[in-house]
């Protein structure tokens, strides 16, 4: 309570006390209290008249202490993912189409465009946490890089995984040659090339490099790897008289091209399921070439970690593909009616840092759960070739498959 005015009489000073009720006069004031009982100061203070009783009032209550509403909780913030993919263009797919799924699961997750990578530079940003994964792995191919150091003299390997089962064999590679070249000087592997002067000479006025008395093929961009085990399959064989080109792989595709549909002498190396095979194809304007001898792990070309680079199986299987002379004419040479390509057909998987699995059981399911066709990897791969991106390839693939994408997203969820 705050009084004002006069106070000669005190009349001002109110005793300290709550009231429910206040009565000014001239030299004295009266106050009740909230128990019902009258309080009055200053002068000439007044009694309550014999007989008169005060009304019975209902005492006031305190006010009620109350806890503060508890603020609401606010959402848990996603978790970042960084993601890559390979700088060769039919990994794109699979790159968004990961992307994607993990958005689903309430990630968030970057642009793999803007981590583009190799293998050289891959494996060493997912071991160093600056990549958490990347869905392009080609394997046993890559597992050379695993054994890169670190500054800490750790190993690659020791800081990431190889996740799933994405596309098991799912990239057959090896050599094409013009069809017409070959039949016209009955060249049909690598080796065959090698040692006919006539063939080397035919071929050697139309190669990248006329006129050096080599038969110059198509090989691989430096640091994809496979330009590395060129290097090893060449001096294994003993190919003196054939040496790799080592271009951007699109400047080197559109001149193979071009060469096969005018009947030009070419060798060039690709993989497929890929949209490259719908233009060069085997058994039409190219056939697959052919090797007599497999590449063992001896690194004859002593390149880094190239005991990794071995093309042979324990069981004898490695190098061969279940494809006809028709599209092949050394498979006729075979025993077992096979392709000597010289190439294991690669397993394309997901590789991710160890940390990020560990703390993301979430992801880690999606990447075993994962399953992709040879089918569907080479539509998506042509819808691409004809100018669809990548990003719309991918969501197209989710809304045609959603009962599959499904049963994966659930099974990612079950783990989390």
């Amino acid at each position: 309570m705050v009084c004002w005015g006069s106070n000669r009489s005190g009349e001002s000073d109110a005793p300290g006390a709550r009231y429910i009720s206040i009565s000014a006069g001239g030299a004295q004031t009266c106050g009740l209290r909230p128990d019902n009982t009258l309080a009055c100061w200053g002068s000439a203070l007044p009694r309550v008249p014999a007989g008169l009783e005060l009304p019975e009032l209902e005492p006031v209550a305190e006010p009620e202490q109350t806890q503060p509403e508890p603020e609401p909780e606010q959402p848990a913030e996603p978790v970042r993912v960084v993601a890559g993919r390979a700088n060769w263009s039919s990994g794109y797919f699979q790159a968004s189409l990961f992307k994607q799924l993990l958005e689903e699961l309430g990630y968030e997750v970057t642009d793999p465009a803007d981590f583009e990578v190799g293998p050289n530079n891959g494996y060493l940003a997912i071991a160093q946490g600056d990549m958490d994964y990347w869905p392009n792995s080609w394997y046993p191919n890559h597992y050379a890089w695993h054994l890169s150091v670190l500054p800490d003299g750790t190993r690659v390997g020791d800081h990431v995984t190889v996740v799933g089962e994405q596309l098991i064999e799912g990239g057959l590679q090896g050599f094409l040659v013009t069809k017409s070249f070959a039949d016209t000087y009955g060249v049909y592997t690598l080796d065959d090339l090698n040692r006919d002067s006539r063939a080397l000479a035919a071929f050697d006025t139309a190669d990248p490099v006329p006129g050096n008395g080599k038969a110059d093929v198509f090989g691989c961009p430096e640091a994809w790897t496979c330009d590395n085990i060129i290097e090893n399959m060449i001096a294994f064989s003993g190919w003196e008289n054939i040496e790799q080109v080592q271009l951007d792989y699109e400047v080197m595709f559109d001149q193979a091209l071009t060469r096969a549909d005018r009947g030009d002498p070419m060798v060039f190396y690709t993989w497929t399921p890929t949209s490259y095979i719908t233009q060069l194809r085997p058994g039409d304007n190219v056939y697959w070439m052919g090797m007599e001898r497999i590449l063992d792990d001896s690194n004859p070309a002593d390149q880094v970690n190239g005991e990794q680079h071995t093309q042979r199986t324990a069981d004898g299987t490695g190098g061969y593909a279940s494809i006809g002379p028709e599209e092949c004419p050394s498979a006729a040479d075979q025993p077992n009616g096979k392709c000597p390509l010289g190439w294991i057909a690669a397993d394309i998987l997901v590789t991710a840092n160890n940390e990020f699995l560990e703390a993301n059981p979430t992801a880690r399911a999606l990447f075993e759960a994962v399953r992709l066709s040879h089918l569907d990897t080479s539509r998506a791969w042509v819808d691409q070739s004809l100018g669809l991106p990548p990003d719309s390839v991918a969501a197209l693939w989710i809304r045609d498959n959603r009962g599959v994408v499904d049963q994966w997203l659930a099974v990612a969820r079950a783990a989390g």
